[in-house]
């Protein structure tokens, strides 16, 4: 039925099948034209990574020990990395400094970093070219031109390209976001066949005298024929070292048995008991040992367990091999006194524990060691039993290392099918290359080799390696009649060969291909054929086989004289194949495989094809699927796995109506293929290398194969490349690995990157996610010299790759990314209320306690002014002491009581009048070192009529970058003065400050450090409350600098408002770290104190760079209950008190009852809960941390205080977030995240949720924007600069639906209220205000509202070397900036890192990952990011990236 599949191939007609592929990959190429894909940027550090081991000769490795014919370059030299003279010439350039929007910024970069563009002076080197379709500024007018912007073009112009086909999409997640779900495609082919039923393999015949076991056999010849010769060993120079006889091998044999057993006790016990498991360690240049040891077990009745001689402590996979060494409760291992004395040793001078590895024995069974039986001693050589002979060891894709069982009888029965299907005789010669410990250089070689008398020629891999030609000539010289090889010794024998005139293969009746089954060993043998065909070799002795750990050998192809049929081939289509049909391709001859026949099904079994998924349904002949074997002598179990075994060894194929095809349990091979014409079995590939990619199956070894045909010689080091997939976003991804030669430039690596890309792409229809290319002899190695691909595997999963050159194309790759989303109509605001009201839901509204009785007391009016609450205290307690400046050491740096402040500020208020001409109502900028001359001089300005704006003076490290924020904040609150320190005159006015900006221009600068003592002859008094005391000036996380107007009521108000909150009197202390410039850091550092009289501690944040326990130890010192920080403090707390708790010797926290972290952003909860960690053995309570939030309209909307309940902590879906909608979930159920609330509401606010869009009323627990009224709200912007326009209606915005009448002020961070079911102080139930982030920072993307902190987070996560993060957008990619706290070396192995765990949590393509230093991306004074200044200076070229990856 299966006729119309296949093309029959004869011998006469040969094909070299590796340049059919290569000329296919070729072909595929040719048809792109040369896409200009933008290549990554790398530092020239990062280039000259060198191997780990330049010297190596290079046949110290070969490919994976599967692979067969690589087209390996014969034998090249490696040389040292030479420098790159090719680099690009942009690699050494000197940074280019402009000044972009980062001007707008009060930068203070890390504690400790350096400021991000501090090193950004020298004018730049590159001819940038300039984006002409991108938008000709950034959003402050920054003219982009840079390489960075050229590369983002290219970029998107490769995105631009036509995708595949999209699928049709239909949703399976639970939520909003549901994933696209691959519909199959209904042209797709289907197979039509007839179900194929079960294959009888031929009988075995029955054989007389067949002895009933192999020891019977060993104990014949060893009895009868002890001088026949059993095994001979070569060493590396492929002379003969010994040839172990039948006699000696039987007498040696029986030596180490009876040492085994009767020698070896511990505490008078013997060690071992029959059934016990010993591990052979050999290397592969011992067979006789290994051979001896074998024999000497199964005499033993002990269970020989062959592994591999570990090399290091750390092999690759050696734990797993300690996992099977512990699972099979090996307590002994044996070797040879050569073997034991490389293995690595303790001090103790024993072998080390190897990682994972139980504790061994080591037993050396050299002569010597073993004792001669005592004369009535005598093993039981037993007839084959169903007990367990041997156990294999057998690696799986996923890395866990199996114990394969094989018994008595199927080791027997294996033995009797391999002779017949072989057909060897007694006494003939067997050359064998292959690792004799396990599959079929075990089968061949040591076990049916010995039922049969025959004679082995063991070529060891180290002398293959010297001399590929030596196996063919030992042929020659014994006259071996067959040879056990794999596709890759034939490979390279025929790069050898053209030095060997003389040699003739003549005497081969079987040349046997273990890894026939490999879809490269064709060409191997068709180019093998070719060759050696003149040298006697005949078409027919070549004899592909298929085997598996588990069923042993599946099929052979039989030569003819033994009435095999004649070979097969079938060239089939592949992309048939990837959906599991076989057809034979007629048109497109690009996307082909060839595939030859391994013969037919073993003597004695019954084979059968089934469905790769589910249940073992029976395939139809033009189906691919797994092969099933049922015979007597395959594997038994997976040693001590009942789970895995049950669904291997006993699998019931079943046909269509669902009825078992036998009675007898089949076992799973691992192998995919068909059966074609003349029942020879065809294997396409093996489940092991499976990648089903969107329903479509890929073998890796195929992949491997194209790869390879892209101009391998001149790349690819030694043909290493490892294919594996990887699961990302519910979807195996395709990565590859490759190890370039020392000597390729980085120019050759992306374009054989960009290639390999190409011809993947047309020839098997599949994009690959991950390409990757590490230095030459970087990639683990298996034992024998190939790659090992699970630890490959692992080590990209865990970022320990390192690799040298990186390239991902998620954008290629992943198509099942949700929908984006679709903005519904929007539904009026009437009509939300309205559906609210049905559905039960309070409007959400809340407020903090009321205050309107306190607004028409005396009191209230007395405090109306501040500057009249100065005078009134300097009258009234005069001495009392307000203000503790404390430095770096802890100690009192200088005090001020209420007499003491009172007089600087009237010496101030003289010196503005009379040195500085000024009138009522000026503005005065004060810049100052946070201190008491900063609340002088603000009070001053009060006092003389003046509108103080308090500014962070420049750092003098730092100019190009602080001082022009300085002139910035001058100039735009239009001041007509500058106060300040003489040191900072100067500075203002040095040459250095020329250079930054205009100094000419600056205003009358005075200095307030000797100031005569004058009386003031009238303090100014405002004509009403509404009048300006000052102007509060912050640079935005955007980059936007914006002042607020405070007006003389609002500022009474806020200082009311914290009073009442906090519980503050004159004989309270609190001790405040934060900055003194903006916000409510400036509130509480110079209004608070005034107005309630309490005393407080000043720690500049400065002061902890040089002792970072400053603040700690004075809130212990003075035990203070009230404490404010930003998170900038708590962070420097965390990270640099956490590793040495000794500094804080003597601290005490158990003082505090509240502490308060000023911010104007979301809870950073995993900061406080470290700290609150952190501090706890010092006292501090567990409920003491808490959040304040404020923002530029009010700032101060919530602040814990010291009564109420503690902050509550809700757990949202970041799914939902991104709809714009709030969606309760469970703590630790997928997609959470933690939001705490931010503090109570202050008194006299009211905080209302408001649509974004339509302005309306939302419901409790809906996200929308915070809006607030409440008597300290701002007036309104002084100015915005640069977006006046925009933000009008931020102080008066009115609710279009419901209280219309009431004014707000809209706050631009999205939120939400959630009534508790907690009280408040005032018996009312408590309602939570919770932020969830800044509008004016949200990410659009694919329709979705993204917060760039819940990237930040998941990609902090995603590696232990990844310091910080920041993300932006720029065009519509989202770029990641990841800082790497580690060597250079694994600054790419971050890339696939970032950008899985984007994709996997976040469900978005990051377009570019820019790798950089620690320090580089800003952050201000409250520990914010400055993510625009970032974006600003990575389009700049500003950051020195120490790499940079455009994602395709």
């Amino acid at each position: 039925s299966s006729m119309h599949v296949l093309v029959l191939f004869f011998p006469s007609w040969i094909l070299r099948m590796r340049n059919v592929h290569t000329e296919a990959v070729q072909a595929a190429l040719a048809k792109y034209k040369e896409r200009k894909m933008p290549m990554p940027s790398k530092r020239r550090s990062v280039l000259v990574h060198s191997s780990v081991e330049t010297y190596t000769p290079p046949d110290t490795s070969s490919a994976s020990e599967d692979e067969g014919s690589l087209r390996r370059q014969g034998r090249i030299s490696s040389t040292p990395f030479q420098s790159h003279s090719n680099v690009e010439p942009w690699l050494n350039r000197v940074i280019q400094g402009s000044s972009t929007s980062s001007s707008a910024s009060s930068t203070s970069s890390h504690p400790g970093g350096k400021s991000a563009a501090a090193s950004n002076t020298a004018p730049a080197t590159t001819a940038a070219t300039v984006l002409a379709d991108l938008m000709a500024h950034t959003q402050i007018g920054v003219p982009v031109n840079s390489r960075v912007s050229s590369k983002i073009q290219q970029l998107l112009n490769t995105l631009k390209r036509p995708k595949r086909p999209p699928l049709k999409e239909f949703f399976v997640d639970d939520f909003e976001e549901l994933l696209e779900v691959q519909q199959p495609d209904p042209n797709q082919p289907k197979p039509e066949g007839n179900q194929v039923n079960v294959l009888k393999g031929e009988p075995l015949g029955v054989v007389t005298n067949w002895p009933p076991s192999l020891l019977a056999a060993l104990q014949r010849w060893g009895t009868t024929q002890p001088k026949a010769p059993c095994l001979t060993a070569l060493d590396t120079t492929g002379k003969a070292i010994y040839t172990l006889t039948y006699g000696k091998l039987w007498s040696r044999s029986l030596k180490l048995a009876y040492t085994l057993l009767n020698k070896l006790t511990t505490k008078n016990e013997p060690l071992l008991k029959p059934g016990d498991r010993v591990a052979l360690v050999f290397p592969n240049s011992d067979p006789v040992m290994f051979m001896v040891a074998f024999y000497g077990c199964l005499l033993a009745e002990l269970i020989p367990v062959p592994i591999e001689v570990p090399l290091t402590r750390k092999d690759a996979g050696s734990q797993q091999i300690g996992f099977l060494l512990g699972s099979c409760g090996v307590t002994l291992a044996l070797t040879t006194d050569a073997c034991q004395k490389g293995l690595p040793k303790a001090q103790t001078g024993e072998v080390v524990t190897f990682k994972g590895w139980p504790h061994l024995i080591w037993f050396v069974i050299d002569g010597k060691h073993l004792a001669k039986p005592a004369k009535d001693w005598h093993p039981q050589v037993r007839d084959a039993s169903s007990e367990i002979a041997y156990i294999e060891y057998k690696t799986s894709k996923e890395g866990s290392t199996v114990g394969i069982t094989v018994s008595h009888a199927s080791m027997l029965a294996h033995c009797h099918a391999l002779t017949q299907a072989c057909g060897y005789s007694e006494a003939e010669t067997l050359t064998n290359v292959l690792d004799f410990k396990r599959e079929a250089g075990l089968w061949h070689g040591v076990l049916t080799s010995v039922m049969n008398r025959m004679h082995v020629i063991s070529i060891p891999y180290a002398l293959m390696k010297v001399n590929p030609l030596s196996w063919i000539q030992k042929v020659c010289s014994y006259k071996a009649r067959v040879a056990v090889v794999k596709s890759r010794d034939m490979h390279w024998s025929l790069l050898a060969q053209r030095d060997q005139r003389d040699v003739s293969l003549s005497s081969l009746r079987m040349l046997i291909v273990a890894d026939g089954a490999n879809p490269w060993s064709i060409s191997s043998c068709d180019a093998f054929l070719n060759v050696f065909q003149s040298r006697g070799l005949r078409p027919e002795v070549i004899c592909p086989c298929a085997s598996s750990s588990e069923a042993l050998t599946v099929a052979i192809r039989r030569p003819s004289e033994l009435g095999g049929p004649p070979p097969g081939k079938a060239v089939l289509s592949m992309n048939c194949l990837s959906f599991g049909v076989i057809r034979v391709d007629t048109e497109e001859k690009l996307s082909v495989l060839t595939v030859q026949d391994v013969g037919q099904i073993m003597p004695g079994a019954n084979m059968c094809v089934v469905k790769v998924d589910g249940t073992p349904y029976l395939c139809k002949a033009d189906e691919v699927g797994e092969i099933c074997v049922n015979s007597g002598a395959s594997g038994t179990a997976y040693f001590g796995l009942l789970g895995i075994t049950k669904n291997v060894f006993e699998a019931i194929p079943v046909t269509a109506a669902g009825m078992p095809v036998s009675d007898q349990p089949f076992t799973r091979t691992g192998l995919l293929g068909f059966v074609g014409p003349d029942y020879l079995v065809f294997v396409v590939g093996k489940l092991d290398g499976l990648m089903t990619v969107s329903g479509r199956r890929h073998n890796a070894d195929d992949v491997v194969a194209t790869a390879l045909a892209v101009e391998p010689m001149k790349f690819v080091y030694r043909g290493r490349i490892a294919v594996f997939s990887v699961p990302v976003l519910h979807d195996d991804r395709i990565v590859l690995v490759a190890e370039q030669r020392p000597d390729a430039s980085e120019e050759d690596s992306f374009q054989w990157m960009s290639r390999v890309l190409q011809a993947i792409d047309s020839i098997h229809q599949v994009g690959v996610y991950c390409l990757a290319l590490v230095p030459a002899n970087t990639l683990p190695k298996a034992p024998l010299g190939g790659i090992h691909i699970s630890e490959t595997k692992q080590r990209f999963l865990e970022g320990a790759l390192h690799p040298c050159n990186v390239l991902m194309c998620p954008h290629t790759c992943v198509t099942n990314l949700p929908k984006p989303r679709q903005k519904q109509p929007d539904v009026g605001p009437a009509s939300m209320i309205v559906g609210n009201l049905i559905a039960g839901k309070r409007i959400a509204q809340a407020s903090g306690r009321d205050v309107s009785q306190l607004e028409d007391n005396d009191q209230a009016r007395k405090f109306l002014y501040l500057a009249d609450v100065l005078q009134w205290r300097a009258q009234t307690t005069p001495d009392h002491p307000l203000f503790l400046l404390l430095n770096s050491k802890g100690t009192v740096a200088s005090t001020a009581s209420c007499i003491q402040l009172h007089r600087r500020a009237e010496r101030v208020a003289v010196a503005l009048m009379e040195k500085g001409r000024l009138n009522v109502g000026d503005h005065v900028a004060l810049v100052y070192p946070p201190g008491v001359d900063l609340i002088a001089t603000f009070y001053g300005c009060l006092y003389a009529g003046c509108v103080p704006i308090t500014v962070r003076p420049p750092h003098p490290q730092n100019l190009a970058t602080t001082l022009p924020t300085v002139k910035m904040i001058v100039e735009v609150s239009k001041s007509a003065c500058i106060l300040t320190t003489q040191a900072i005159m100067k500075l203002l006015r040095s040459k250095e400050a020329a250079a930054a900006v205009d100094i000419k221009t600056w205003p009358t600068i005075l200095d307030t450090d000797d100031m005569p003592k004058k009386k003031l002859a009238s303090v100014f008094r405002p004509t009403s409350p509404d009048m300006l005391a000052y102007l509060d000036f912050s640079v935005s996380t955007t980059g936007i600098l914006a002042g607020v107007k405070m007006s003389h009521a609002a500022t009474s108000a806020l200082c009311r408002s914290i009073k009442l909150q906090c519980e503050l009197y004159p004989s309270r202390q609190i001790a405040i770290c934060l900055d003194p410039y903006c916000g409510l850091g400036f509130a509480l550092w110079c209004l608070c104190s005034i107005y309630s009289g309490h005393q407080s501690i000043l720690v500049p944040p400065l002061e902890l760079e040089s002792n970072v326990s400053l603040w700690l130890s004075a809130v212990s010192q003075y035990k203070v209950r009230v404490t404010f920080c930003s998170y900038s403090v708590m962070e420097m707390c965390t990270k640099g008190l956490g590793t040495q708790t000794d500094v804080l010797r003597g601290v005490n926290l158990s003082c505090v009852r509240t502490c308060m972290v000023v911010a104007e952003e979301r809870p950073r909860i995993t900061l406080t809960q470290s700290f609150s960690k952190l501090f706890k053995d010092l006292g501090l309570s567990a409920r003491a941390v808490s959040t304040t939030f404020g923002c530029r309209v009010n700032v101060a909307i919530c602040l814990q205080g010291t009564a109420g309940p503690d902050p509550t902590t809700v757990y949202v879906d970041m799914r939902a977030l991104r709809h714009d909608r709030v969606r309760l979930v469970e703590r630790g159920s997928p997609h959470s995240l933690p939001l705490m609330e931010s503090g109570k509401i202050l008194p006299g606010v009211k905080v209302i949720i408001a649509h974004t869009e339509t302005k309306g009323p939302l419901g409790d627990s809906h996200l929308g924007e915070i809006w607030v009224s409440s008597p300290h709200n701002a007036t309104g912007y002084y100015t915005v600069y640069g977006e006046e326009a925009l933000h009008a209606d931020h102080f008066t915005a009115r609710l279009s639906f419901g209280d219309t009448q009431t004014m707000w002020a809209r706050t631009g961070y999205l939120g939400f209220l959630r009534r508790t079911e907690l009280t408040d102080a005032s018996g009312e139930r408590h309602d939570a205000l919770y932020v969830v982030g800044s509008l004016d920072e949200t990410l659009e993307l694919r329709g979705m509202r993204y917060h760039p902190i819940d990237i930040e987070t998941s990609v902090i996560r995603a590696h232990k070397s990844i310091a910080e993060c920041a993300v932006f957008t720029w065009t519509n990619l989202l770029v990641v900036v990841v800082e790497l706290e580690g060597s250079e070396q694994e600054a790419l192995d971050l890339v696939a890192l970032v950008t899985n765990v984007v994709l996997e949590e976040h469900y978005l393509i990051v377009g570019v990952v820019v790798i950089v230093d620690p320090g580089v991306i800003p952050i201000n004074s409250r520990g914010e990011k400055q993510r625009m200044h970032l974006r600003d200076g990575f389009l700049a070229d500003q950051l020195d990236p120490i790499y940079v990856a455009y994602n395709m």
